[in-house]
């Protein structure tokens, strides 16, 4: 009898050393997650932090991991990173490499940090696509998680009631987690994780471990978003909330910088519009802002997201750009000239040509300079060589 109590005594003992040990495990997991996501005030490297950690073997080891952020003023919930393989061969490749390399979540985050970030996976451009409402009818699960609060575990039955929501068609998962990440009991974004090649069950300890990730996780994001709007706030045009004049220089010393590292082109184009004084003088300069304000959103809209939309000064804009030649450029810059055109601003029959035009000069590295002034020294050269060919047109020598 008091054998078979020491035994059972034993197994006990293994039992809670076991759960010491994951518990530290765990412990150690969040620690060094949380102490990465402190690294950075910049909200994609945040993301990928966040979903390394959710996927990586060193950290909680799920295949996959979608991070969608709640667009408060769109009242959408976006898209915003996907990692994971879309096969089991890649699947391999990628666990074998970071096995055989000894990567640690640190390499892995370091990976990210110095990497050309331009080469995106489908998976990753699938869940970029993904824009889905807050409302409780049409948004779906994500407006479930946002809505509620509460994390979900869905499989089977409960899994085949939303086989028509896009994230599930996205993931054609057998069973996934759904975690909200909050910052001051406000959901901001969702975690989604699956495990789509291994298989392997979602258990209660990973969800919980999931619940303490996105806590601190909703937390970086938020003050990440904080930190961008105080940037925007301190770098914007008070009028066209564009890029103002002195972070388009940074911009461009910047991305020069990253085009000579990367042997790409890169293209500067300088716009003023066309008799703007006649317009201002006329009209007015409660006029004159609100047509700089309607061309500068334009100019944003029709841009690619990649460009930089500055506002030079005045009524001049400058968009830098990046890894863009010369002959691409000009059919972009063609292309907003034609756009300018169809705009109808308000009064524009005022003007010489009846209606508000631009006149754009275009310069490109490495044949136009090398440095900052010399590309916007070329680029204004050929802004007065199309003024003076009679304005309404585009020029690059």
């Amino acid at each position: 009898m008091l054998k078979l109590a020491t035994v059972e005594t034993n197994e006990d003992l293994n039992k809670i050393k076991e759960e010491l040990e994951r518990t530290k495990m765990e412990l150690g997991i969040l620690y060094e997650i949380s102490n990465a996501m402190r690294t950075t005030l910049k909200l994609d490297e945040i993301l990928y932090i966040i979903l390394t950690g959710v996927t990586a073997h060193i950290g909680l080891g799920f295949n996959r991991a979608i991070l969608f952020l709640v667009n408060e003023k769109e009242k959408i919930i976006e898209g915003k990173m996907g990692f994971g393989p879309e096969s089991g061969e890649e699947a391999n490749r990628i666990w074998t490499q970071i096995e055989q390399e000894k990567m640690n979540l640190e390499d892995l985050i370091n990976a990210y940090k110095t990497s050309d970030k331009t080469i995106e996976s489908g998976f990753n451009k699938q869940v970029k696509r993904l824009r889905l409402p807050v409302h409780e009818q049409n948004g779906g699960l994500l407006a479930l998680g946002v809505l509620d609060g509460m994390p979900l575990l869905l499989s089977g039955e409960n899994l085949q009631k939303y086989r028509d929501d896009p994230v599930i068609q996205l993931l054609r998962s057998e069973e996934l987690a759904l975690i909200p990440l909050k910052a001051k009991d406000k959901v901001n974004g969702i975690i989604v994780a699956d495990n789509l090649i291994t298989k392997k069950a979602i258990s209660k300890d990973d969800i919980r471990m999931l619940r303490m990730l996105a806590n601190q996780a909703g937390l970086a994001v938020e003050n990440s978003q904080l930190y961008e709007k105080t940037v925007m706030r301190a770098h914007s045009d008070s009028l066209t909330e564009l890029w103002n004049h002195g972070y388009f220089q940074y911009l461009l010393q910047t991305e020069l910088e990253k085009t000579k590292a990367t042997k790409a082109p890169l293209t500067l184009m300088l716009i003023d519009i066309d008799f703007f004084k006649i317009y201002n003088d006329t009209l007015g300069h409660q006029a004159g802002d609100k047509a700089l304000k309607e061309l500068a959103q334009l100019l944003k809209n029709q841009s690619r997201k990649m460009d930089y939309v500055c506002r030079y000064g005045g009524e001049e804009f400058s968009i830098i750009l990046p890894q863009t030649e010369k002959k691409e450029a000009f059919l972009i810059a063609e292309r907003l000239r034609q756009d300018i055109i169809k705009l109808r601003f308000c009064n524009e029959g005022i003007l010489p040509q009846k209606q508000l035009t631009v006149s754009i000069g275009l310069s490109s590295f490495p044949e136009d300079g090398e440095a900052p002034s010399e590309l916007i020294n070329a680029s204004d050269r050929n802004l007065y060589q199309a003024k003076h060919q009679g304005k309404n047109t585009t020029c690059c020598t």
